[in-house]
């Protein structure tokens, strides 16, 4: 989930078990049928959009928790059971990162990550199928991280089209300038799926309004020059950052890169962000520990742990 930073551009950079545990939204009708048949969860209400999220947290003076996880690590199966377990912890939009062989903008933590997840056979088709039997189930928006070139193999059209049938509300894609951007917001546009662009501490100021402009569902902030990772501090030049952003834009921003700690995500929210975005530490919990099932323990304390730092 990280970026190679240049002041020049944008950047250049288990199946469902019927005896699970994760909460489900309330909305959800659930369908009791014959004894030896399994239970089934239908959907009865649309998936809530990224951008109707951010308003009704602001409706509610809270800010919005947004958790990366990249698909595949350990395994697939244990991805779906994290979303469904961010989601019961109060995750209001998840970001998923679809895994890639040449991550130049990824910090060591994720670059791990995905290399552990192509090394297993995971693909875009295989996070495909998983999220679609998956996300009828959350009660948030799931946003995909992709590079730029697995999208351009499929085709702009099919990939949007494809993320948009199984239900993904958003899609971040790191490093395509913001001059490159017209066809994916096009498409993303067509689909109904929310673009969300990127800006950071050296973006020049009229280049930062317009991708401001141009950012569907939230702006981006990157914290700091570099890759993401776990950092000790935030940098005191986010206060400033997210000021100058908000002058230009009445929609939401939300910061990403570094933060790792309750007090990092209580201090950016005091500056007046919108959202938190966490990533190499929610990564290395599922990626290091000593099962899938300990990674989920792990990843579930670590989620609440930050949700009740927010507002």
């Amino acid at each position: 989930m990280a970026i190679a930073l240049k002041s020049s551009s944008f950047f250049k950079l288990k199946k469902h078990e019927s005896n699970s545990q994760f909460c489900f939204p309330s909305q959800k009708s659930v369908v009791k049928l014959r004894r030896d048949t399994l239970m089934a969860a239908i959907s009865t209400t649309s998936t809530v959009g990224i951008s109707e999220t951010f308003t009704r947290l602001k409706s509610q003076g809270k800010v919005a928790l947004i958790p990366y996880i990249t698909a595949g690590d350990p395994d697939l199966s244990t991805t779906a059971e994290a979303l469904k377990v961010l989601d019961s912890c109060g995750s209001d939009i998840i970001e998923l990162g679809v895994p890639y062989s040449d991550p130049l903008a990824d910090g060591p933590v994720i670059q791990a990550a995905a290399a552990r997840s192509l090394a297993r056979g995971i693909n875009f088709e295989a996070i495909i199928s998983m999220l679609k039997e998956v996300i009828p189930h959350l009660s948030c928006p799931v946003s995909l991280f992709s590079y730029y070139n697995p999208i351009l193999k499929r085709g702009t059209e099919k990939f949007m089209a494809t993320i948009k049938d199984v239900g993904v509300q958003g899609l971040v894609v790191p490093d395509v300038p913001l001059e490159e951007t017209q066809i994916l917001r096009k498409e993303a546009l067509k689909n109904g799926i929310e673009l969300v662009l990127l800006t950071t501490p050296t973006t020049p100021t009229n280049r930062m309004k317009a991708i401001a402009e141009a950012s569907e569902g939230f702006v981006y902030l990157v914290s700091s020059v570099g890759v993401t990772g776990a950092r000790a501090s935030v940098s005191d030049k986010v206060q400033a950052l997210l000021r100058e952003i908000k002058e230009s834009t009445t929609g939401p921003v939300a910061v990403g890169f570094g933060i790792s700690k309750p007090e990092h995500v209580k201090q950016v929210a005091g500056w007046g962000a919108d959202g938190v975005i966490i990533g190499s530490a929610m990564v290395k919990l599922l990626g290091e520990a000593k099962s899938p099932k300990d990674g989920l323990r792990e990843l579930e304390n670590y989620t609440k742990s930050l949700k009740s730092a927010l507002p």
